[in-house]
């Protein structure tokens, strides 16, 4: 668990200020426990009350009448022991009779006279009130307590909550668009009181380090912790709950605190076929075909969209922690999301797949050697499938940039299964952005898929992939192992210049980490040159294949 104590110490700034406020993040994003760990953290100065409308059914909001028993009801279960009896008897009154007699400004003026008797300040939360969805009732619910915090604003001693503190998924005024189609009071929400909720509820590295640092305490394990954070941050962009997972699964599984450990973690997470939070995002992608589009755009196709705050899908998103704004763009929230995406857009794509799923899973034992992915071999395989299956490019009317894209990673998707991972257009931590990292057996392979668009446009791109591997640092090593390799070479004869021979000697520079990138380029060019070849690019060798 991730000490979440400044988050709530801002939250606590919230209540003291007598702040309405709604905590709306994705699921298994930290609301419980930080509403829990609120709680706690209050409990001296204030009388908290603290429900749960995940436990109210759809007919406890048919009626006003009907909600006004069920939150008496309710309150009663959670803290009648902590009521004065006078409000007890008068929430008894509500739960027993007959609802029909029942409605909220009776429930409130019951709940008034308790507030302004009280000796401390009351505070209301309320974690799932998405159970409130597209009812009336419960946005009357919420005028109600808007009335309240009004009053209070004209008269400080009218009985009030001191704060009022909601927490769900989706936020009100989207609840309320979703049950007033007509645009009924949209400029005057029932909710419109409320201060904004700006607490990160995210993780960043420093989060996590803290996390290691006492694991590490307890465990002595050796881990390089903010190496690990990193890696870890990496994966799930600080999500909480996969945070938590993600380290969970590098204990149980005993699989190492280094990145490989991290990497092997989060395959395991992926193949876990009872994981809620990825069955949530499957779901919605079923429910919301504009979704599904929006996000398969981003991931397989390339595309970079622009972020629009007041575009309805992408607040979709954004609301169920998807995707996320960086740099004036939306991208997907994090790695880990986009590899389940991959894997649920591949795998609805192989039904009407021309071959290239197929061709990569028959051949994978063509491309690992020893427990080593050969890049080089895995890019020849796939231009020989291209070319088998649609021609030369020069001669297909059915490619597009976004094609070559979809057609490698269903390729390379059966080649990796199970022992690697790969992202497409992996966010770095300066900016700068790359098509395909895959990581394999603790390498890393760095793939830049280009459209031939001339000569200078592909020595652009062969200076963007040595950029790509001076940041993941893979660059030149040592002196004494430049002189190691400078032994392979003369073993091999270099200077007669055979492509294998070539091939075998970048293996051994990857191995000692000299900087071995990888270009996919299409070309339309008749006269081109298919095939693999070598590139020097100042300290660094790229393999270009040309389909």
């Amino acid at each position: 668990m991730v000490d979440v104590s400044s988050r709530v110490a801002q939250m606590r700034v919230m209540v003291e200020r007598g702040n309405y406020f709604c905590m709306n993040r994705a699921r298994q994003y930290g609301k419980t426990t930080s509403l829990a760990a609120l709680e706690r953290a209050l409990a001296g100065d204030y009388t908290v009350v603290s429900l749960d409308f995940q436990g109210l059914s759809h007919a406890d909001f048919a009626t006003e009448g009907a909600f006004a028993s069920a939150f008496a009801q309710t309150l009663l279960d959670r803290h009648e022991g902590d009521l004065p009896e006078a409000t007890s008897d008068a929430l008894e009154d509500f739960a027993d009779r007959d609802s029909d007699s029942h409605s909220l400004r009776r429930l409130f003026r019951a709940l008034r006279r308790w507030l302004g008797a009280s000796q401390r300040p009351v505070v209301l939360i309320i974690d799932e009130v998405d159970s409130a969805t597209n009812n009336q009732v419960f946005l009357d619910f919420l005028a109600q307590l808007r009335l309240q915090y009004l009053d209070r604003a004209k008269n400080p001693s009218s009985p009030a909550f001191r704060s009022v503190v909601l927490a769900g998924v989706t936020d009100v005024k989207h609840l309320k668009n979703k049950i007033r189609p007509n645009g009924e009071h949209t400029t005057n929400s029932p909710w419109n009181i409320a201060a904004d909720f700006d607490v990160v509820m995210s993780f960043d590295a420093t989060d996590v380090a803290g996390m290691l640092t006492t694991y590490d305490a307890d465990h002595a394990s050796g881990m390089d912790v903010d190496a690990v954070a990193e890696e870890v941050v990496a994966w799930t962009g600080g999500y909480p709950f996969l945070v938590s997972r993600v380290c969970q699964l590098v204990d149980k599984h005993a699989l190492g605190w280094n990145r490989d450990g991290v990497d092997a973690a989060v395959r395991v997470l992926l193949k876990d076929d009872d994981v809620s939070l990825f069955e949530s995002l499957t779901d919605k992608l079923e429910v919301y075909p504009v979704l599904k589009e929006q996000l398969r755009s981003m991931p397989m196709r390339g595309e970079q969209i622009t972020y629009l705050p007041y575009d309805e899908t992408q607040k979709q998103l954004r609301i169920y922690g998807f995707a996320t704004e960086r740099g004036g763009r939306l991208v997907i929230a994090n790695r880990i999301f986009e590899s389940l995406l991959y894997d649920q857009f591949i795998g609805e794509k192989r039904s009407g797949d021309d071959g290239f799923f197929r061709a990569g899973d028959l051949g994978r034992n063509l491309f690992v050697d020893d427990g080593r992915l050969d890049m080089c071999a895995v890019l020849e395989g796939f231009r020989r499938t291209y070319v088998e299956v649609y021609g030369p490019p020069e001669k297909s009317n059915r490619f597009a940039e976004r094609d070559g894209r979809e057609l490698f990673l269903m390729y390379l998707k059966p080649i990796i299964n199970g022992t690697g991972n790969y992202c497409v257009e992996a966010q770095t931590r300066d900016q700068t952005r790359t098509d395909v990292i895959v990581d394999y057996a603790g390498e890393r392979f760095v793939v830049e898929l280009k459209v031939w668009r001339g000569p200078r446009y592909n020595e652009a791109g062969e200076r963007q992939v040595a950029g790509y591997l001076e940041h993941f640092g893979l660059d030149v090593g040592h002196l004494e192992r430049e002189r190691q390799v400078a032994g392979y070479l003369e073993h091999f004869g270099l200077g007669v210049g055979h492509l294998e021979r070539e091939r075998q000697v970048a293996g051994y520079l990857e191995h000692f980490g000299l900087g071995v990138g990888y270009m996919l380029s299409f070309s339309f060019n008749q006269r081109k040159e298919p095939g693999l070849r070598r590139v020097t690019v100042g300290d660094k060798i790229l393999w270009e294949e040309t389909v």
